[in-house]
């Protein structure tokens, strides 16, 4: 393939390397030029272009593509079709991903031409979600480095979705004197809620006294019915012959393991008895965060085998978020947490019929000039504005102001393409990202302030959303945590699936109506007190 400019005589049949305007007509980035083409750039004036030209032996960055996604062997994931040099895979159902990292780490390494990215190993998906992506970076590469990953391919499964079994679990809650029979229901609830999730079904549960003999008499009746037993101790492990492990050990079962590196979850026993797995959950499995449990169960839940080499090797990635019912914080909260403001400006307010709502007038303003003042005015550490649609103007209307543009031009793709263009542009300090929509007239700086606070006070841990009489509005103050997460998402979504998927609290903050107010129409605008502009 060469790549340069070249007359606009010898375009025809070479790929666009950049989006070109000619007259009325607009083509777009890859776009093959034809005949017809060519004649309608030279009669725009156009007398050189910069284009990729295919040799005889390329493929196109779509027909490479497709041909590695087609030679991967893999289970659970289809491929999306071609686009833009991209194939997507998507789990066809929720379970835990697993991936050969030795073939990604070949496959990458074949030339810089040919790329795939996956997520982590053993990470948790739910099904739809984006797995791996298969992305050719030129606009065309030679078969012959196709051909060297297709071999590469050819060695075995490559990765899989290892779908979520619905196993029965039978739950063992020791006693001793001052434990609260509320804390063991809602120790039941957080149970049943993180099986749900993965396909599990909590079958039975007994309470015992937090002794050897009846904790080992519990196992072994509730082993016999139940493909796995979880065992919730009233007092953590302090040795490897406590309560928990020598009671596996009585029932005349075996200790695989007994403490992990993964902390929260450091004092998580894993056995078995009778063919089937044991686990002694660490205190933190009270939580609904994650912890070293949810990765020892979703495994066993996903099919997947967890030996005592495999707890090992879990320390790297093992220090996991804190969660609010630890004793002690490992670290004291940071006083000030820096929050950056991610503000979305980008639609195409189609339900006004044509004109940009976030151009309208308020009180002689435009509304999003109006908006953006407000989030400099407050305690956020910068703001960071996403544009799209009718940008040159958004950037007018903000002349002057101290923001950071994001440009999105993918705004037509849905919302999460805003959000991920703002998030990369939010400061690596920051420990959290306020996403703040554009259009909505009624949110004031002292809003914005009640929400960062409310973040600091907890210690950057949390999600916090405005409310307006119980009810979830917006903005929302996204922690670091999710930052990750919102890489992936795809279409017209926002945060909240990840928010409910991590398990994050969230503190609602009571802001009054303007946590509900927008202006999606002509209507509502007026009503708010605004005034279109054409």
């Amino acid at each position: 393939m060469k790549f340069g400019p070249i007359p606009i005589d010898q375009a025809q049949g070479a790929v666009l390397a950049h989006a070109t305007t000619a007259g009325e007509r607009r083509f777009r980035k890859a776009h093959r030029l034809s005949t017809q083409d060519v004649a309608v750039l030279k009669a725009a004036g156009i007398t050189e272009i910069v284009v990729a030209v295919l040799a005889a032996d390329d493929l196109s960055e779509d027909a490479a593509a497709e041909k590695i996604a087609a030679s991967m062997a893999h289970r659970n994931i289809e491929a999306k079709p071609a686009a833009t040099g991209r194939v997507n895979l998507h789990a066809k159902a929720a379970g835990l991903f697993t991936v050969d990292a030795a073939m990604i780490d070949a496959i990458n390494a074949v030339d810089p031409t040919i790329t795939i990215a996956t997520l982590a190993q053993h990470a948790p998906v739910e099904t739809g979600q984006m797995v791996a992506t298969v992305k050719i970076i030129p606009f065309a590469v030679a078969s012959a480095l196709v051909d060297k990953v297709v071999k590469i391919c050819a060695g075995g499964e490559i990765f899989a979705v290892n779908a979520y079994q619905p196993v029965r679990i039978g739950v063992i809650q020791t006693m001793l004197p001052g434990i609260k029979a509320s804390v063991l229901d809602k120790t039941l609830r957080v149970t049943e809620a993180r099986l749900a999730r993965s396909g599990g079904r909590l079958t039975t549960e007994r309470r015992t006294p937090h002794e050897i003999a009846p904790v080992a008499e519990a196992a072994a009746a509730l082993a016999r019915d139940n493909d796995m037993v979880v065992i919730f101790g009233a007092s953590a492990m302090s040795d490897f012959n406590d309560v928990v492990p020598a009671a596996i050990e009585a029932a005349g079962g075996t200790v695989i393991r007994a403490g992990m590196p993964v902390d929260p979850g450091n004092l998580l026993v894993l056995g078995t008895l009778d063919g089937k797995r044991v686990i002694g959950a660490p205190g933190c499995a009270r939580s609904p965060k994650e912890n070293g449990f949810d990765w020892v169960l979703d495994r066993l839940i996903a099919g997947l085998d967890v030996t005592a080499k495999d707890i090992a090797g879990m320390g790297v990635g093992g220090l996991l978020m804190e969660i609010p019912t630890r004793p002690q914080p490992r670290e004291p909260v940071p006083a000030g947490l820096k929050v950056d403001i991610v503000l979305l400006a980008a639609g195409r307010s189609s339900r006004m019929g044509g004109p940009n709502k976030l151009l309208a007038l308020f009180d002689g303003k435009p509304l999003v000039r109006r908006t953006v003042e407000r989030a400099l005015a407050s305690k956020a550490t910068s703001t960071v504005v996403v544009t799209g649609h009718q940008r040159e103007r958004v950037h007018q209307a903000l002349t002057g102001l101290d923001v950071i543009f994001a440009d999105n031009p993918d705004f037509a793709d849905g919302l999460s393409s805003s959000l991920k263009a703002g998030i990369a542009r939010v400061g690596a300090e920051a420990a959290g990202a306020m996403i703040v929509l554009g259009d909505m007239p009624g949110i004031s700086s002292a809003d914005l302030d009640r929400l960062i606070e409310a973040f600091r006070r907890d210690g950057g841990r949390s999600v916090v959303r405005a409310a307006h009489d119980g009810r979830r509005g917006n903005p929302v103050l996204l922690p670091r945590a999710l930052f990750g997460g919102i890489a992936h998402l795809e279409g017209d979504t926002g945060a909240r699936h990840l928010v409910e998927a991590e398990g994050l609290d969230v503190i609602d903050v009571e802001i009054g109506d303007g946590a509900s107010i927008d202006v999606d129409t002509r209507e509502a605008l007026e009503d708010a007190g605004g005034v279109l502009q054409d």
